[in-house]
Protein backbone atom coordinates (compact mmCIF):
# COMPACT_ATOMS: atom_id res chain seq x y z
CA UNK A 1 0.00 0.00 0.00
CA UNK A 2 1.38 3.37 -1.06
CA UNK A 3 1.27 5.85 1.79
CA UNK A 4 0.08 9.28 0.72
CA UNK A 5 0.32 12.13 3.18
CA UNK A 6 0.12 15.88 3.47
CA UNK A 7 3.01 17.82 5.00
CA UNK A 8 2.38 20.99 7.01
CA UNK A 9 5.54 22.90 7.88
CA UNK A 10 5.67 25.23 10.87
CA UNK A 11 7.99 26.55 13.60
CA UNK A 12 7.45 23.44 15.70
CA UNK A 13 10.54 21.61 17.01
CA UNK A 14 9.49 18.01 16.42
CA UNK A 15 7.65 16.00 13.77
CA UNK A 16 4.15 14.75 14.46
CA UNK A 17 2.05 12.33 12.40
CA UNK A 18 -1.72 12.01 12.75
CA UNK A 19 -4.40 10.08 10.91
CA UNK A 20 -7.60 12.07 10.61
CA UNK A 21 -11.01 10.43 10.85
CA UNK A 22 -11.31 10.51 7.04
CA UNK A 23 -8.11 8.36 6.95
CA UNK A 24 -5.98 11.23 5.66
CA UNK A 25 -2.38 11.26 6.95
CA UNK A 26 -1.14 14.66 8.14
CA UNK A 27 2.56 15.19 8.86
CA UNK A 28 3.40 18.32 10.86
CA UNK A 29 7.09 19.04 10.55
CA UNK A 30 9.68 21.71 11.42
CA UNK A 31 10.77 23.97 8.55
CA UNK A 32 14.34 22.66 8.69
CA UNK A 33 13.43 18.98 8.22
CA UNK A 34 14.15 17.65 4.72
CA UNK A 35 11.60 15.82 2.60
CA UNK A 36 13.90 12.79 2.55
CA UNK A 37 14.01 12.67 6.37
CA UNK A 38 10.25 13.10 6.58
CA UNK A 39 9.75 10.20 4.15
CA UNK A 40 12.13 8.06 6.21
CA UNK A 41 10.19 8.76 9.41
CA UNK A 42 6.82 8.14 7.75
CA UNK A 43 8.01 4.81 6.36
CA UNK A 44 9.29 3.80 9.79
CA UNK A 45 5.71 4.25 11.04
CA UNK A 46 4.26 2.32 8.12
CA UNK A 47 2.69 -0.54 10.11
CA UNK A 48 1.20 1.79 12.72
CA UNK A 49 -0.24 4.00 9.97
CA UNK A 50 -1.78 1.03 8.16
CA UNK A 51 -3.50 -0.05 11.36
CA UNK A 52 -4.81 3.47 11.96
CA UNK A 53 -6.04 3.87 8.38
CA UNK A 54 -7.89 0.55 8.48
CA UNK A 55 -9.47 1.21 11.87
CA UNK A 56 -13.27 1.08 11.68
CA UNK A 57 -13.57 4.48 13.36
CA UNK A 58 -11.81 6.14 10.44
CA UNK A 59 -14.64 5.57 8.02
CA UNK A 60 -16.82 8.59 7.29
CA UNK A 61 -20.15 8.50 9.08
CA UNK A 62 -23.39 8.94 7.14
CA UNK A 63 -25.54 10.98 9.50
CA UNK A 64 -28.96 12.22 8.48
CA UNK A 65 -29.12 16.02 8.86
CA UNK A 66 -31.68 17.61 11.15
CA UNK A 67 -34.87 19.04 9.68
CA UNK A 68 -35.40 21.28 12.74
CA UNK A 69 -38.99 20.24 13.30
CA UNK A 70 -40.86 19.75 16.58
CA UNK A 71 -40.05 16.46 18.26
CA UNK A 72 -36.47 16.21 17.02
CA UNK A 73 -33.71 16.10 19.60
CA UNK A 74 -30.36 17.88 19.66
CA UNK A 75 -27.32 16.80 21.62
CA UNK A 76 -25.90 19.25 24.16
CA UNK A 77 -23.42 18.48 26.95
CA UNK A 78 -23.96 14.76 26.54
CA UNK A 79 -27.76 14.74 26.63
CA UNK A 80 -30.45 14.90 23.96
CA UNK A 81 -32.96 17.72 24.35
CA UNK A 82 -36.23 18.02 22.48
CA UNK A 83 -36.87 20.81 19.99
CA UNK A 84 -40.15 22.71 19.88
CA UNK A 85 -41.08 24.94 16.95
CA UNK A 86 -43.54 27.55 18.23
CA UNK A 87 -45.71 30.26 16.68
CA UNK A 88 -44.58 32.99 19.09
CA UNK A 89 -41.75 35.29 18.14
CA UNK A 90 -38.41 34.21 19.61
CA UNK A 91 -35.16 36.01 19.00
CA UNK A 92 -32.79 33.19 18.09
CA UNK A 93 -32.76 30.08 20.31
CA UNK A 94 -34.30 29.59 23.74
CA UNK A 95 -33.14 26.74 25.96
CA UNK A 96 -34.52 25.52 29.28
CA UNK A 97 -34.29 21.73 29.34
CA UNK A 98 -35.63 21.84 25.78
CA UNK A 99 -34.93 23.97 22.73
CA UNK A 100 -37.46 26.45 21.38
CA UNK A 101 -37.34 28.27 18.07
CA UNK A 102 -39.85 30.50 16.30
CA UNK A 103 -41.59 29.04 13.24
CA UNK A 104 -40.57 32.19 11.36
CA UNK A 105 -36.91 31.33 12.01
CA UNK A 106 -37.20 27.67 11.03
CA UNK A 107 -35.67 28.28 7.59
CA UNK A 108 -32.47 29.61 9.19
CA UNK A 109 -32.44 27.20 12.12
CA UNK A 110 -29.10 25.67 11.14
CA UNK A 111 -27.40 29.08 11.26
CA UNK A 112 -29.09 30.09 14.53
CA UNK A 113 -28.25 26.82 16.28
CA UNK A 114 -24.65 26.99 15.11
CA UNK A 115 -24.33 30.51 16.55
CA UNK A 116 -25.92 29.37 19.82
CA UNK A 117 -23.68 26.31 20.14
CA UNK A 118 -20.53 28.32 19.35
CA UNK A 119 -21.46 30.84 22.05
CA UNK A 120 -22.02 28.06 24.56
CA UNK A 121 -18.72 26.46 23.58
CA UNK A 122 -16.87 29.68 24.37
CA UNK A 123 -18.69 30.07 27.69
CA UNK A 124 -18.01 26.50 28.84
CA UNK A 125 -14.58 25.78 27.39
CA UNK A 126 -12.63 28.98 28.01
CA UNK A 127 -12.97 28.82 31.84
CA UNK A 128 -11.74 25.21 31.69
CA UNK A 129 -8.74 26.30 29.61
CA UNK A 130 -7.85 29.00 32.13
CA UNK A 131 -8.26 26.61 35.06
CA UNK A 132 -6.10 23.84 33.59
CA UNK A 133 -3.49 26.31 32.38
CA UNK A 134 -3.18 27.60 35.94
CA UNK A 135 -3.04 24.08 37.36
CA UNK A 136 -0.34 23.05 34.89
CA UNK A 137 1.65 26.26 35.18
CA UNK A 138 1.45 27.00 31.45
CA UNK A 139 0.22 29.93 29.40
CA UNK A 140 -1.59 30.00 26.09
CA UNK A 141 -1.62 33.05 23.83
CA UNK A 142 -5.03 32.81 22.23
CA UNK A 143 -8.15 30.72 22.76
CA UNK A 144 -10.82 30.23 20.14
CA UNK A 145 -13.39 27.80 18.80
CA UNK A 146 -13.54 26.84 15.16
CA UNK A 147 -15.20 24.45 12.72
CA UNK A 148 -12.36 21.97 12.58
CA UNK A 149 -12.68 18.84 10.50
CA UNK A 150 -12.03 15.48 12.13
CA UNK A 151 -10.24 17.04 15.11
CA UNK A 152 -11.53 17.98 18.53
CA UNK A 153 -8.74 20.38 19.47
CA UNK A 154 -5.34 21.69 18.50
CA UNK A 155 -2.36 23.34 20.15
CA UNK A 156 -0.37 25.43 17.66
CA UNK A 157 3.39 26.08 17.68
CA UNK A 158 2.57 29.63 18.83
CA UNK A 159 0.83 28.27 21.95
CA UNK A 160 -2.63 29.07 20.66
CA UNK A 161 -5.34 26.55 21.55
CA UNK A 162 -8.25 25.90 19.22
CA UNK A 163 -11.25 23.69 19.85
CA UNK A 164 -13.90 22.31 17.56
CA UNK A 165 -17.12 24.02 18.65
CA UNK A 166 -19.01 20.75 18.19
CA UNK A 167 -17.38 19.26 21.28
CA UNK A 168 -19.92 21.24 23.31
CA UNK A 169 -22.25 18.35 22.44
CA UNK A 170 -20.14 16.04 24.61
CA UNK A 171 -20.48 15.62 28.41
CA UNK A 172 -18.54 17.98 30.65
CA UNK A 173 -16.05 15.30 31.67
CA UNK A 174 -15.18 14.88 27.99
CA UNK A 175 -14.68 18.64 27.61
CA UNK A 176 -12.40 18.59 30.64
CA UNK A 177 -10.35 15.79 29.10
CA UNK A 178 -10.06 17.49 25.70
CA UNK A 179 -9.07 20.85 27.17
CA UNK A 180 -6.53 19.39 29.57
CA UNK A 181 -5.18 17.19 26.77
CA UNK A 182 -4.30 20.17 24.57
CA UNK A 183 -2.78 22.14 27.44
CA UNK A 184 -0.56 19.24 28.50
CA UNK A 185 0.88 19.46 24.99
CA UNK A 186 2.39 22.80 26.05
CA UNK A 187 4.57 20.72 28.39
CA UNK A 188 4.98 17.49 26.44
CA UNK A 189 4.49 17.68 22.68
CA UNK A 190 3.98 13.98 21.98
CA UNK A 191 1.86 11.28 23.60
CA UNK A 192 4.65 9.89 25.72
CA UNK A 193 4.22 8.09 29.05
CA UNK A 194 5.10 11.41 30.69
CA UNK A 195 2.26 13.10 28.76
CA UNK A 196 -0.33 10.59 29.99
CA UNK A 197 1.03 10.74 33.54
CA UNK A 198 0.64 14.53 33.64
CA UNK A 199 -2.83 14.28 32.12
CA UNK A 200 -3.93 11.61 34.60
CA UNK A 201 -3.13 13.94 37.47
CA UNK A 202 -5.37 16.65 36.00
CA UNK A 203 -8.12 14.34 34.73
CA UNK A 204 -8.05 11.03 36.66
CA UNK A 205 -11.02 9.64 34.71
CA UNK A 206 -9.60 10.52 31.29
CA UNK A 207 -10.08 6.93 30.07
CA UNK A 208 -13.83 7.31 30.56
CA UNK A 209 -13.73 10.36 28.29
CA UNK A 210 -11.66 8.50 25.69
CA UNK A 211 -14.19 5.66 25.75
CA UNK A 212 -17.05 8.12 25.20
CA UNK A 213 -15.27 9.64 22.21
CA UNK A 214 -14.56 6.19 20.80
CA UNK A 215 -18.24 5.27 21.00
CA UNK A 216 -19.78 8.65 20.17
CA UNK A 217 -17.14 10.67 18.34
CA UNK A 218 -19.05 10.39 15.07
CA UNK A 219 -21.82 12.52 16.62
CA UNK A 220 -19.35 15.41 16.85
CA UNK A 221 -18.39 15.26 13.18
CA UNK A 222 -21.60 16.84 11.93
CA UNK A 223 -23.08 20.17 12.90
CA UNK A 224 -26.44 18.78 14.05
Amino acid sequence: MQLEYEIKFSNRKTLNITVERDRKIIVRAPHNLSLEKIEEIVQSKRQWLKEKINHTQKYPVDTKPKEFISGETLLYLGRNYQLLVVDEQIDGIEFDQRFRISRDNQVKANKLFKEWYMKQALCKIEPLAKMYAKNLGVKFNEFKTSQMKYRWGSCTPNNNIIFNWRIIKAPMYVLEYLVAHELVHLIENNHTPRFWNILSIQVPNYQKAKDWLKANGHLLEVDF
